[in-house]
């Protein structure tokens, strides 16, 4: 014996009660594709006594179907939600770039960071911080090797290898050196620039340049920065103070910029960001200034509107000069 189950028996009742008839008179059949043979008490069935089905039909109406079609969106309405989209894309795209232009510049600030890092732990090897480079190609070297600062740097900044594979006995750009020049090295290049490097052709980049002084107060002869050719400075040298003194600047993009090219030191002559296309100043696509690396190792972001008196201050090792807060 099988208890009728209480879906159908609901609906057996309901129907009942709708025909005058008593519940317990009739049979029923079918249900859910199972049929049951009812018993003088409705709740207990019978499942295997098929009966004909049509002396026992169950009432259709308590299973309705769903018969209205579906509509599909018209072209008012496909024209609104596109609109509001392409509003909602126009509000937030500001917001992205944003949070995208934040994030390059803090990495940028954390690969200037990270170079301080390795000079001060080249100056804890040497003594001395690099030289910004050797033997520049001019008429005193004409066949020089004008190799830079951040070639020497290489084995601080996590890239012993790379800094194994380059001959310094060679000039920068000798064929001997041209598959390690080719290596570009992250922690020298800053993610806000664009470009299009081709490592078959080109020598890896860098955004990054030593201080070799100021010409904004006057000529910078002799140099009056950190960075020098042929000659290597220390943090006893910086005598207007490490933290008020700076060592390597931000050019993001710029032609000499290159690791391996002693090039890629200079003497700043204009406003952050202001220098035309042919010379080498503090420069990057961050929008309102640059970074610039003291010191001391500390890696802070100068403003376009900083004070020319106070830039070429913090360009010169030794000049003297008071710098107040900025």
């Amino acid at each position: 014996m099988e208890s009728l189950p209480s879906f159908a028996r609901s609906s057996v009742n309901g129907w009942a009660r709708e025909k005058g008839a008593r519940p317990e008179s009739y049979r029923v059949v079918n249900v859910r594709g199972r049929q049951y043979n009812c018993r003088p008490n409705v709740n207990q069935l019978t499942a295997h006594c098929p009966l004909p089905t049509a002396h026992y039909p169950l009432p259709t109406t308590h299973y309705p179907l769903l018969t209205a079609r579906s509509r599909g969106f018209t072209l008012v309405e496909l024209l609104v939600v596109m609109a509001i989209i392409g509003t909602l894309v126009s509000l937030l795209l500001p917001a992205v770039q944003a949070v995208r232009g934040a994030a390059q510049r803090a990495s940028c600030a954390n690969n200037l960071h990270q170079i301080g890092v390795g000079l001060h732990n080249y100056h804890g090897t040497h003594r001395r911080f690099p030289p910004g480079g050797v033997e520049p190609i001019s008429p005193k070297w004409p066949n020089g090797r004008q190799l830079a600062w951040s070639a020497f740097l290489l084995p601080f900044v996590e890239q012993a290898d790379l800094h194994a594979r380059i001959d310094f006995r060679k000039p920068f750009n000798a064929p001997e050196n041209a598959v390690a020049a080719s290596q570009f090295v992250p922690v020298y290049v800053c993610p806000s620039v664009s470009r299009n490097f081709d490592p078959t052709r080109d020598r890896a980049p860098t955004d990054y340049g030593g201080i070799y002084g100021e010409r904004i107060s006057g000529p910078n002869n002799p140099p009056k920065g950190m960075m020098l050719y042929d000659r290597a400075l220390g943090t006893a040298d910086a005598r207007d103070g490490t933290s008020t003194t700076l060592i390597v600047g931000e050019a993001g993009g710029w032609p000499d910029g290159q690791w391996i090219n002693a090039s890629n030191i200079f003497d700043q002559a204009f406003p952050i960001n202001q220098a035309p296309s042919f010379e080498n100043d503090m420069s990057s696509k961050h929008p309102g200034g640059a970074h610039a690396l003291f010191c001391d190792g500390n890696a802070r972001f100068l403003s376009n509107a900083l004070d020319s008196k106070t830039l070429a201050a913090i360009c010169t090792r030794d000049g003297g000069e008071v710098v107040e807060e900025f």
